[in-house]
Order: C-alpha cells, then sequence, then structure tokens
C-alpha cells in the first residue's frame, strides 16, 4: 500500500511540473514557419526572428543542441537584441515546433535549410553560435557558406570526438526502441548530467524537451529523434576543423564529460572520452583564428548555468573589431 502511495505521489508530482511548466512554456518570443520542400513532401520550419530597438546592423543566428529547441535560448536572445543585434533561431526541421518528417537527416541538409531560411529574411551576413550538436551544424554551415560567416562562436560543442570509432553501432530501430521509453523523470535524469550541481529552475529545459516529442506526437517525434542520433554518430566533422577561417570564439565548460552514446560505453571506457578540457584545447589548436575561454566548474551549457559569463564573453568577441 505504501508502494503504490508513493508511486502515486511521484506521478502527480511530475504530472503538476510537467503542467505548470507547459503553461508557460511558450517561446519568449513569436514564431513563424517557413515552408521547405524535402524529399517530396512539405515541410515547416519554426523560428524566431527577434529585432533590437536600436539596431547595430549585424545578425546573429543561434543554433540549438540535440535535446534542446529555441526555447532555451531566450536569455541570450535578450542580452543580444539589448545590445542591437538582429536574432535569428531557427527550430532545426526535426526538433521543437518544426516538422519532424521520416527523411534522411543530414547536416548538409540542416544547413542548406538554414541558408534558405537567412535568404527569405534578406540576410547576407551573421555571425553564427552554436551550442551542442549546434556546434557541429556551425561547423558545416561554415564549410558550406564561408562568405555569410563573419565570426563563428562554438559553446561546448559536440562532434570534438569520432563516436563512431568508439562507441557500438546499433540501428535505427533499436535507438527508437530505446527512445519511446522517454518520460519527463528520464530526461530530467539525463539533463542532469549536464550541470555540476542541478537547480530548480532548470526543469524548464527539461519540460521544453519533453514538451516537443508531443509535436506531432510522441512516436513520429521520437523517430526524427533516433534518425538524428545516427546523423551525430555516421557524420563527424572533427576531421575538418583545419578548413574554418571565419574568427572563432571557442567557449568551453571544463565539467563536461558529455559523449554521444555514453550509456553503450564501460566506465573505463567513458573516462577516456568527453574530456572537454583536453577536447576544447583540441579544437583551438585545429583553427587558426580562434580564442578558448575555458569555464572551470562550469557544465555543457555555460549560457543557462553562468549566463553573466557567458553574456560577458560573446558580447566581448562579438563587439571586437
Amino acid at each position: 500500500m505504501q508502494m503504490m502511495k508513493k508511486i502515486f505521489l511521484t506521478a502527480l508530482f511530475y504530472f503538476l511540473v510537467f503542467s505548470a511548466f507547459t503553461q508557460t512554456l511558450q517561446y519568449a518570443y513569436p514564431v513563424h514557419f517557413l515552408t521547405l520542400d524535402i524529399e517530396q513532401q512539405t515541410v515547416k520550419m519554426a523560428y524566431m526572428d527577434v529585432n533590437p530597438s536600436n539596431s547595430n546592423g549585424k545578425t546573429v543566428v543561434l543554433l540549438h543542441g540535440k535535446n534542446f529547441n529555441g526555447y532555451y535560448w531566450k536569455g541570450v536572445i535578450a542580452f543580444l537584441t539589448a545590445a542591437g543585434y538582429r536574432v535569428v533561431v531557427p527550430d532545426q526541421v526535426g526538433w521543437g515546433q518544426s516538422d519532424k518528417p521520416n527523411i534522411h537527416y543530414s547536416f548538409h541538409l540542416l544547413a542548406a535549410n538554414t541558408k534558405k531560411l537567412l535568404d527569405t529574411l534578406g540576410i547576407t551576413k551573421i555571425d553564427l553560435v552554436g551550442h551542442s550538436m549546434g556546434g557541429m551544424l556551425a561547423t558545416r554551415f561554415t564549410l558550406m557558406y564561408p562568405a555569410i560567416v563573419e565570426k563563428l562562436i562554438y559553446e561546448n560543442p559536440i562532434g570534438l570526438e569520432d563516436y563512431k570509432t568508439f562507441v557500438p553501432y546499433h540501428s535505427t530501430e533499436v535507438q527508437y526502441a530505446n527512445e519511446l521509453k522517454a518520460s519527463f523523470e528520464s530526461l530530467k535524469k539525463y539533463q542532469q548530467g549536464y550541470y555540476p550541481q542541478w537547480k530548480p529552475e532548470y526543469d524548464q529545459y527539461v519540460a521544453a524537451q519533453f514538451e516537443a516529442l508531443q509535436i506531432p506526437d510522441f512516436k513520429q517525434a521520437t523517430w526524427a529523434s533516433a534518425l538524428t542520433y545516427q546523423m551525430i554518430y555516421e557524420q563527424p566533422v572533427v576531421y575538418e576543423f583545419k578548413k574554418i577561417k571565419s574568427p572563432t570564439l571557442i567557449i568551453i565548460g571544463q565539467a563536461d564529460r558529455t559523449i554521444v552514446g555514453k550509456n553503450l560505453l564501460s566506465k573505463k571506457e567513458q573516462a577516456q572520452h568527453g574530456q572537454y578540457p583536453q577536447l576544447g584545447k583540441m579544437l583551438h589548436q585545429q583553427i587558426e583564428h580562434s580564442k578558448l575561454i575555458e569555464l572551470k566548474g562550469v557544465g555543457h551549457i555555460p549560457h543557462i548555468q553562468v549566463p553573466g559569463v557567458f553574456k560577458k564573453a560573446l558580447l566581448q568577441f562579438l563587439q571586437k573589431d
């Protein structure tokens, strides 16, 4: 009886937490949609396009990570627009409020979609910020469209290792079956690994991920998520950093130990990879015109864990001639 009561109270707690957040999880700025034709399907891509009160004539594009969407950029959008920047924040196709079609996902495709969005908005020059998986996409975008990217900013990017060289392969069907087990509680447990210490205000980012998995429905969104896991696994960018010529800022939380497919590794193998203090230095050495900022005690998401520090570092780099 006591066990049943405990289970009921736990379920009620998470229901109330999620219900509370879903009433406030509206993106901080209006969401627009761009229609794209992908593999003979009509697909809608969600994005925010936020203009400052006093423009400096520059545009910053923010690229989200694998377990995120445009929602978690709200604080960054606020300080960038206050500083005069126009800010464009796409939910990549397959994420957030965008459609989640059954297609072949690639970083080339996502980069081309982002370029189409910029062309539609009449934007020809950008400063590009990529967090986590967004760092892999920012790499591909910069390599495909180097003339557009004036400055490149990495925030704890993944893809600094070639995961397929040490993480065992498993099929999309197996990945899908595993991801079908996702719940608010399991997603929270995973996101807790992003921070040295969890705070209650981080629950909203779990809710944002969970809510996005209900659009248009859980199974379709989860299949897209499984496909994009394979994209990360099969399409490394680590061998191409030397080709980047744009001035680059690298912000690395030193407590980050993110590995794509970490649960498939032994503890010994986990300790040999995802070492961001070393990976950040490697990235810095690979890119000729780069600056490395190392943040002690900071995990995978500096712009949430230490927003003031992130703001200072980003603005100083963007505003430097």
